[in-house]
């Protein structure tokens, strides 16, 4: 016997090498990730303040223009310009009128209360007319330096207003200081601006109107941001008139923000209409304007929309990266400083160069200048144009003595209060704490932003926090309440290697966000369980069921892969060889291993046995719901309202618990990265709509069938999903790797309609074949959204062989139109109650659904498109040879099994694939010699390239995905035409098709076993009973023999048992093992719990039970729900009918509308009738004198397909910069996160060093010197301890940041 040591871990020194897995990402290029951040940040950082500039300069390059004394612009033409500032000023709130109409009309329409409209466009009516009358009356007559800088004076409003809130929030506010200081900084400019101006010429009556509109313009428009402190103020007064009148802002912004764009652009044009003498104006000279001055204007104009809306865009993207600081303020900060530059250094360079010019001693002062270079120039408008804008702009200085310190120092007195006015007013945004992912609205106040001054707009539109003394620290921000994830993976007969990867997958995760052990994190708990299917089997000689073989790889792969990551970080001499206790429980559905991981997250295995519970995918997933949701969440809450707790508190808790509570569901050999777990949670932390996220599925394995796949999964996930995600939902979120959240599982039909057993022919199709397509279908028509995150990697193995992927897709093909013919027949309702599926969206669902019904047609075209090319015969001749095949194997595949129909379909798709090889090869053949890419066939080919390697591109880390994408192109009429044949016709057939289970020699085949006699069942019991009798006569023949026969099945008995309980009365019916009784028993009575025992002898089992009130529960929901089904022969023959009878309706109709096609297709190739022809050109689109014919039903479709790309195209390119975004985010705020984590850990334990060390002290001058002695010695031994501990903590932070 093995020495065994204190802990009671068996020490086996010789047995210390270890064959380890690979646990560490090995997919994910982390130095490729961080340097893809650097240059995402500095791209970002760049963009804000280059485009702040080309705004900024830009518009006030429009407002020097429209200056009553610059040259550039004859008078004439100067209304065009003040013309053009007004596009400017109304450009953003034509794009938020655009915008919300959009989300009134198909998202939220409330109507908002005469109040709340009242208030609203009270205010929009004075920015709106303090906006006009500063930017096109003012401004025009005022110098380019105070041009540049008032735009710093509409804070005035914002500082006095965060003051107000902070006062009357009764803190102590750290910030309140930099508001009065700003409020003080932009008076005092204000006042030096109109002592500059107005005591220049006191009787300059003229002058003085210009400086009391800027003035009265800039303090209106300083109401714009009116809400972002009222909401603070009202709060803090708890109004409840203002609460409810901001709950009613908030819900009625739509129709809001339509009634205050209207309102501005109305404003904007009266002001507009009053002030440019537009009634007088000969509008012939805007058209005839000459082409110089018409770029001059266009190109400028152009630049500033452009530069403003992008900025806007790069602005809130630096904010979602939490790159606040580095690309958000500092560039907005020095944009107005380098506007300034950019306008007035020219100025002073022009100016010195003039007087080096003049060679002469004399003092040359700025007004003699602008008297001689400046007004009296002579225009030439083929020269130069830079130097002529340069004196346009010192035009607008000449009124003041430039040479004179007094102007000097007053012009610059009030840029600089203005610019500190501005920065004290919005400094409390460095000390502001985002959430990893936030929403728009959660950041800004106001959907619009301002053309006029890019960079005052969006830092003072930034939302308002007060800031306390504790609140300055720039810290990482928890994301709300803390969330408990329950991973729930669904096994069935998964390899050893498969089920090495998801167990290395779940304790990777626990390592990274521990339970019981220090740091602890406050994002997340979770806690896994794994539902195994037909996991018992029976044994010969043993009336207990036993564990099979795949049951027995999971204990033993748990045991080992604890191991690993129990040693992971151990020296040599520490390896421990022991796992703690395992508990091993027996439930009413089979039984359950209870296993501890390292860091204390738990391992939950529920063993299925079909004797006692229903069994197959869907009614795990139906287990876990309610084990999880129903049991462990309902029931608590349950019995508090029956001890008296309150109720609306109760069921307040209880909403925000569902809320909370994500349930990720696992195939049973997904394997993926916790970041992958972190960035699922972040969408539904964030988005309380969405019921679903899934991420992005990358098959794993090798061969042709496995690299086709690959090439399938990466345009599926590229395109179609995205495309999804952006306009409209997701509309599978696949089961081996998909988030789901509690509340959206228990909904009104949802959790309930899933539970429903088969009965109809189409249940089978659409609840059984594609269950998680099902279940998103039915969390879309109750109004959740689904998403996908394409940064969500998650791994799992695909078919390897023809058959398996054939059989696959059986399932899948059906099932996916069921549940999209299920959606659109409810388009209303579904468009009704979902926001997010516009009719639009629907639309282009009924569209993709039509492409694929017309799939094998379509292919058929093309496969007689290729012969005719190839073989230079008729069209017409081509189209029937095309159409023989595939009508053969149609009618094949009605009359063979189905293993010969996939025998036929693979021999068929290689000779397809040599066909569509040598087409192409033809095509680019004759694309090269003829010189040309217009044809039909050609602009196919490369436009399809040209998508799929630029989508490509945009996902680096997938690049080298595209190599397969030339086997998938070959293979397009295997997997369109013969594989939607096979899947058509045998839609009938429902068994899973994949991982099925070999059935035991002798079983018999599904379909032949009957009922017993009962003379029959009473003569097989009582040859059970003498066969056990015999069997407890032997004597225990030790552990060696309590191993022998565990995985034996025993051979069939002659006569056949009652048909045993099943799934459903078609998948796999009546597949049982038929006992027989033993001549002579040589094994043991042996349970399932003396089995674990036998696999490993480091492995310690406790056993436990269920709680009475536990027990009952699953009693009530297998009775219910997953009660197994009896079914007799009669009852399947009839299903079977029904069966067939819909698949050929169904076939009926969906191959009839292919032949109809074709049909079509055939009458206007031989009659030539609707031809359009086209002429062919060459590279220098010369006509090289061929044509080619195209038919209107050809083009039609081929339209319809390029307008369905390229949207899938678009939405590819916003959600992979969506994407970028959440993935900067996560790697900016992760670090943080453990950072912050390990700092009160470290807190933590300081605090428990300095009391410990305060113990020891005063027992130490209670005792002798001797002991007080060894208490020193003990203490720094404990210093020690604590300070490895640390240590590893930061081993931790290092490993995972």
């Amino acid at each position: 016997m093995e020495e065994v040591d204190l802990n009671g871990d068996l020490k086996r020194p010789w047995d210390t090498c270890r064959e380890v897995p690979i646990i560490e990402d090995e997919h994910t290029p982390w130095k490729m990730l961080k340097l893809l951040k650097i240059i995402t940040l500095c791209t970002v950082a760049i963009m804000v303040f280059g485009l702040a500039i080309c705004s900024k300069v830009s518009f006030l390059l429009l407002i020097t223009l429209s200056h009553e004394d610059t040259k550039i612009i004859s008078p004439d033409l100067k209304p065009v310009t003040l013309l053009c500032i007004g596009c400017a000023l109304i450009a953003p709130s034509v794009l938020l009128l655009l915008k919300s109409v959009w989300k009134a009309c198909y998202k939220s329409s409330k109507v908002p209360k005469k109040a709340s409209v009242a208030l609203v466009l009270f205010f929009e009516l004075l920015v709106s007319v303090g906006l006009a009358i500063l930017t096109i009356v003012a401004m025009p007559h005022l110098d380019i330096v105070t041009n540049v800088t008032i735009l710093n004076g509409v804070a005035v409003l914002p500082t006095f207003l965060q003051a107000v809130a902070q006062c009357t929030a009764k803190k102590i506010n750290v910030s309140l200081l930099p508001s009065i200081l700003g409020v003080l900084a932009i008076l005092t400019a204000f006042c030096i601006f109109l002592v500059l101006y107005i005591l220049k010429d006191l009787t300059d009556v003229q002058t003085a109107t210009w400086v009391g509109l800027a003035v009265g313009g800039c303090f209106f428009v300083s109401f714009n941001w009116w809400e972002n402190y009222f909401m603070l103020i009202c709060v803090n007064r708890k109004s409840k008139f203002l609460k409810s009148l901001f709950e009613d802002l908030t819900k009625s912004q739509n129709m809001l923000h339509i009634l205050s764009s209207l309102l501005r652009i109305v404003v904007t044009a009266c002001v507009l209409g009053a002030y440019v003498p537009l009634a007088n104006m000969d509008w012939d000279i805007v058209t005839s304007i000459p082409s110089r001055e018409t770029r001059i204007v266009v190109i400028t104009i152009g630049i500033q929309l452009i530069s403003s809306a992008l900025c806007y865009w790069f602005a809130l993207a630096a904010f979602k990266m939490h790159a606040i600081r580095r690309c958000f303020i500092i560039p907005l900060y020095l944009a107005s400083l380098a506007v300034m530059v950019f306008y007035i250094v020219p100025v002073i360079v022009y100016f010195e160069d003039y007087k080096l010019s003049l060679n002469t001693t004399e003092n040359i002062n700025f007004t003699s200048y602008c008297d001689v270079a400046v007004n009296g120039r002579n225009l030439s408008l083929i020269g130069n144009l830079y130097p002529e804008l340069v004196l346009d702009v010192t035009q607008t200085l000449c009124f003041l003595d430039m040479s004179e310190m007094v102007d000097i120092g007053l012009l610059t007195g009030a840029a600089v209060g203005w610019w500190i006015g501005l920065v004290m007013a919005t400094i409390h945004i460095w000390y502001l704490n985002v959430s990893r992912i936030q929403k728009t609205q959660d950041l800004f106040v106001r959907r619009l932003y301002e053309g006029a001054f890019i960079e005052q707009s969006l830092l003072l539109n930034t939302k308002f926090h007060i800031q306390t003394k504790k609140g300055m620290k720039k810290e990482y921000k928890e994301d709300g309440d803390i969330a408990k994830v329950y991973l729930c993976a669904t096994m069935w007969h998964e390899t050893y290697e498969e089920i090495m990867n998801i167990m290395i997958s779940i304790f990777r995760l626990d390592k990274y966000r521990p339970k019981e052990e220090e740091p602890k994190f406050n994002d997340f708990t979770f806690e896994a369980h794994i539902y195994f299917d037909d996991a018992f089997e029976t044994v010969e000689g043993n009336q207990n069921r036993q564990l099979n073989s795949y049951a027995n790889d999971l204990v033993k792969i748990i045991t080992e892969v604890y191991g690993i990551f129990t040693n992971l970080d151990k020296t040599l001499f520490d390896i421990q060889q022991t796992i703690p206790d395992l508990f091993i429980i027996e439930t009413p559905y089979g039984a359950r291993l209870v296993v501890k991981m390292p860091h204390g997250n738990e391992i939950i295995v529920h063993f299925k046995d079909k004797e006692k519970i229903r069994n197959k995918k869907r009614w795990s997933q139906v287990m876990y719901l309610y084990y999880l949701l129903g049991w462990k969440l309902m029931t608590n809450y349950h019995k508090e309202w029956k001890k008296g707790g309150k109720e609306n508190e109760l069921i307040q808790k209880l909403e925000t618990e569902k809320h909370n509570t994500y349930l990720l569901a696992l195939d049973g050999d997904t394997d993926f990265q916790p970041a992958s777990v972190m960035l699922l949670i972040d969408r539904l932390k964030m988005y309380p709509r969405v019921g679903a996220a899934c991420g992005r599925i990358h098959p794993t394995g090798s061969g042709p069938a496995v690299w086709f796949q690959k090439f399938e999964y990466a345009v599926s996930h590229w395109l179609q999903k995205t495309a999804e995600h952006v306009f409209g939902c997701v509309l599978c979120s696949p089961g081996c790797f998909s988030l789901f959240r509690g509340e959206a599982l228990m909904d009104d039909n949802v959790m309930k309609k899933y539970s429903t057993t088969s009965t109809e022919p189409s249940h089978y199709i659409q609840y059984d074949q594609g269950e998680d397509r099902w279940l998103c279908t039915l969390l879309l028509k109750q109004g959740w959204r689904v998403e996908y995150n394409a940064a969500s990697d998650a791994y799992t193995n695909a078919p390897q062989d023809f058959k398996e992927l054939y059989n696959q897709r059986r399932r899948w093909g059906p099932s996916t139109m069921a549940n999209v013919v299920d959606l659109l027949g409810s388009t209303n309702l579904v468009s009704k109650k979902n926001r997010s599926m516009s009719k639009p969206f629907m639309f282009y669902q009924l569209f993709a659904m039509i492409s694929a019904i017309l799939a094998p047609a379509t292919i058929v075209l093309m496969v007689a498109g290729s012969l005719s090319f190839l073989l230079e015969i008729n069209t017409g001749i081509a189209l029937v040879i095309s159409v023989i095949p595939p009508a053969i194997y149609l009618g094949l595949c009605f009359k063979l099994k189905t293993d010969t129909q996939i025998t036929i379909a693979a021999v068929m798709s290689i000779f397809y694939a040599i066909l569509m090889l040598v087409v192409t090869m033809s095509i680019i053949g004759a694309m090269v010699k003829e010189k040309t890419i217009l044809t039909p066939s050609s602009i196919f080919i490369v436009a399809m390239s040209i998508i799929y390697i630029v989508t490509a591109l945009m996902h680096p880390q997938e690049l080298p995905l595209v190599f397969y994408g030339f086997l998938y192109i070959i293979c397009i009429p295997s997997a369109y035409l013969l594989l939607t044949i096979y899947s058509m016709v045998n839609m009938n057939c429902v068994s899973w098709g994949t991982r099925e289970a070999k059935p035991a020699a002798g079983a018999g085949t599904p379909g032949t076993n009957v009922q017993q006699t009962q003379s029959e069942k009473a003569k097989n019991t009582f040859k059970k009973l003498c066969s056990w009798m015999k069997c407890c006569k032997k004597p225990n023949q030790g552990s060696e023999v309590e191993e022998i026969s565990i995985r034996q099945n025993l051979d069939p008995v002659g006569t056949q048992l009652e048909p045993q309980p099943q799934n459903t009365i078609i998948d796999d019916v009546l597949e049982n093992e038929q006992v027989q009784e033993a001549a002579v028993c040589e094994t043991p009575v042996q349970s399932w719990k003396t089995q674990l025992m036998s696999l490993s002898r480091d492995i310690q089992l406790q056993e436990g039970s269920l709680d009475e009130d536990e027990q009952q529960f699953w009693k009530e929901l297998i009775e219910k729900y997953l009660k197994p089904l009896k079914i007799d022969k009669e009852t399947q023959e009839r299903t079977k009918t029904d069966l067939q009878e819909l698949r050929n309706k169904i076939n009926f109709s969906f191959f009839f509308l292919n032949a109809l096609w074709v049909v079509a297709a055939f009458l206007f190739q031989v009659f030539d009738a609707f031809v359009i022809e086209i002429n062919i050109v060459d590279f220098n689109l010369v006509e090289t004198g061929g044509k080619f014919q195209v038919e209107p039903m050809s083009l039609m479709f081929i339209l319809g397909f390029a307008l369905s790309v390229l949207l899938q195209f678009l939405g590819m390119f916003y959600h992979r910069v969506v994407t970028l975004i959440h993935y900067v985010a996560f790697l900016e705020t992760e670090p943080k996160q453990q950072k912050y984590a390990h700092k009160k850990h470290k807190k933590q334990k300081s605090k428990s060093i300095v009391s410990s060390s305060s113990a020891s002290a005063s027992s130490a001058h209670q005792s002798s010197i001797a002991e007080d002695q060894e208490d020193e010695t003990d203490d720094e031994r404990d210093d020690d301890t604590e300070v490895s501990q640390l240590d590893y903590g930061d081993d931790f932070l290092e490993e995972f940041v």
